[in-house]
């Protein structure tokens, strides 16, 4: 299992939080997924590699932008 983190932008309220969180969880190998309303900090679990081009496109379709934080296996 890998877990890697995003800074997620343009999330003003709970309702965005679901948003990313929905999109996000819908990615194929996506584990989990939590996301942080008051640092903008997304986290994915995935089985395998995260698939980090999936992942900022998920958040797109949710209506914001992220961009790579550091990455964090284990």
């Amino acid at each position: 299992m890998s877990t890697a983190t995003f800074t997620v932008t343009g999330m003003t309220c709970g309702h965005c939080v679901s948003s990313v969180q929905e999109e996000v969880s819908e990615v194929p190998g996506v584990r989990d997924v939590r996301v942080e309303l008051a640092s903008g900090l997304l986290t994915v679990s995935s089985d395998g590699d995260v698939d980090r081009d999936a992942v900022r496109a998920a958040v797109a379709e949710a209506g914001y932008s992220a961009v790579d934080g550091a990455k964090v296996t284990s």
